[in-house]
């Protein structure tokens, strides 16, 4: 249970890294999107963790159906940000 603690704690700078990049202009805002999709991964990950554990005894990522349910949605942010900044890029060449 101490990797909850962990996970949960990871939170407030991640946050805080989120507040920053908000409040800079120079930050894509496709990129920005991804960085806050993170947060809808993270929002999916943790009810679907609590049920692979109630329903199946186990963790999300003994469950395949609902472990790549819970990935799309981080592999959905990094394709984001991975766009963003890549458009930021060709933009300011």
């Amino acid at each position: 249970m101490l990797t909850n603690a962990f996970f949960a704690l990871s939170l407030f700078p991640y946050l805080g890294f989120l507040y920053f990049m908000t409040r800079n202009p120079n930050t894509p805002r496709l990129a920005l999107i991804g960085f806050y999709g993170t947060l809808v991964f993270v929002a999916v990950t943790i009810p679907a963790g609590l049920y692979a554990q109630q329903v199946y005894g186990t963790t999300l990522a003994n469950v395949d159906g609902l472990h790549g349910g819970a990935e799309f949605f981080l592999t959905l942010a990094n394709i984001l940000i991975a766009l963003g900044f890549r458009r930021a890029l060709r933009e300011s060449s």
